[in-house]
């Protein structure tokens, strides 16, 4: 573990306030807030967003990109889009001044420490004599056999999850259209184009989405290519998330 390092004095920061300081090289975010000090990275474990920047509420501060909020008292990730937590420190107020001691790992112990738990599946009950006449699950359509159209499009696409949210592309509010039309190279067959935004501009998870979301679309025999256009205006922000979305996350 580091040594202390003194990084301000006192009445530099007001109560509430924050600012940016240098320590052994590194960004934290240094707040003030209810005559305590608090400390964590200047990094927004979304996408790279200075925290710095973001506004300060109460113990709370919120990355300026997309809004996700972490607990400045233990770096602890609140809401969506991030769901991991950042690293947070070890600070004292002695002798006038201020003093950071930078921590190995990310903190825990807050509200959300990680990525959302999955839901628990439910067992499923033997089948008894009463349930002869009933309609399997099976029975049912399924997506890649519904008539092609957007709706048919979207059924499908909820088959791609976000890696690390486990939550469909569709929920999440990730496809902004969907555009059908016939395949200049084969006959009788559809070109499908996906506009699709991401969560951020830098989203580790693109690839995946992309390759995935042709993949899922490509398997119906009446479509011969599936284009998918990144489209980042207008930028994507949590509120695009559907309720269900909402609730598998936890978000209230």
């Amino acid at each position: 573990m580091s040594d202390f390092v003194r990084v301000c004095d006192v009445a530099e920061v007001p109560d509430p306030g924050k600012t940016l300081v240098d320590v052994d090289g590194e960004m934290v975010a240094l707040f003030h807030v209810d005559g305590a000090w608090h400390a964590i990275d200047d990094v927004c474990t979304h996408d790279g967003g200075p925290l710095a920047d973001g506004e300060l509420r109460n113990h709370t501060i919120s990355c300026p990109r997309h809004g996700a909020r972490f607990d400045i008292r233990t770096g602890a990730a609140l809401t969506m889009p991030a769901i991991r937590p950042t690293r947070s420190h070890d600070v004292k107020a002695e002798g006038g001044g201020v003093w950071v001691r930078l921590r190995a790992a990310a903190g825990v112990g807050g509200p959300t420490s990680g990525a959302v738990p999955a839901a628990p599946v439910a067992a499923t009950p033997a089948s008894s004599p009463a349930d002869a006449g009933a309609p399997s699950v099976a029975a049912v359509t399924p997506a890649t056999d519904l008539p092609l159209c957007e709706d048919s499009i979207r059924e499908i696409l909820k088959e791609v999850k976000d890696p690390e949210l486990f939550v469909n592309i569709v929920d999440l509010g990730l496809i902004y259209g969907v555009t059908i039309g016939p395949s200049a190279d084969e006959p009788g067959k559809q070109h499908v184009a996906v506009d699709m935004t991401m969560t951020s501009p830098a989203c580790p998870a693109g690839p995946q989405l992309i390759a995935d979301t042709k993949r899922a679309v490509g398997r119906r025999p009446d479509v011969a290519a599936v284009e998918v256009r990144i489209v980042m205006d207008p930028p994507w922000t949590p509120d695009r998330m559907t309720e269900a979305a909402r609730d598998q996350l936890g978000i209230f």
